[in-house]
């Protein structure tokens, strides 16, 4: 049994959400280069989390994707699952017909007992700790901020005259290429 890249992108991509929530929407091209994770896979994991509402995505520049719901609501088993991705140890898919002939083989029980034990699992780490957990590891998001810096704001305006030296008119034009 093991978990597939398909499982394990979506929640790394989902920490990476996580972790950026108070600077905004993220985008997807900067969760691909931040993770090596490819644009096209991700596009197709955040249109499955997007349809099980774990994310938002919103359009226009700096748009990007932002949780649907608080990171401590969101578990790894509703990340997994939502991309379809899963979460069996039987050979028969969990049917009850695991041999020819449609038997129940003689280890079915123990594996769907570990798919159930898999699940809570899962089902019981939320996003919100694994983020907690980055952090207690000194994770900082490096001057990753979607704020737009603010101007200095001088005493008072500084104006210069500006002297027209073009003809403001066709009338203008006409005066000044006769001369």
């Amino acid at each position: 049994m093991r978990l597939t890249t398909k499982g394990r992108f979506a929640v790394t991509a989902m920490i990476d959400v996580a972790l950026r929530q108070s600077t905004g929407p993220v985008a997807l091209a900067a969760i691909s280069q931040r993770q090596n994770i490819s644009l096209s896979y991700l596009e197709q994991l955040f249109g499955k989390l997007r349809r099980k509402s774990l994310v938002v995505s919103t359009r226009g520049p700096g748009g990007g994707y932002s949780l649907g719901r608080e990171a401590g609501d969101i578990t790894v088993a509703d990340i997994v699952c939502s991309v379809d991705e899963p979460l069996d140890a039987t050979g028969c898919g969990g049917g009850e017909n695991c041999m020819p002939g449609g038997e129940r083989c003689m280890t079915h029980d123990l594996w769907t007992a570990l798919n159930q034990r898999m699940f809570d699992f899962l089902n019981s780490v939320t996003l919100q700790h694994l983020v907690d957990d980055q952090r207690e590891r000194g994770f900082q998001i490096d001057g990753e901020t979607r704020h737009t810096p603010r101007r200095a704001i001088a005493d008072a305006p500084q104006l210069k005259p500006v002297r027209v030296t073009t003809p403001n008119s066709i009338f203008a034009l006409g005066s000044a290429a006769a001369e």
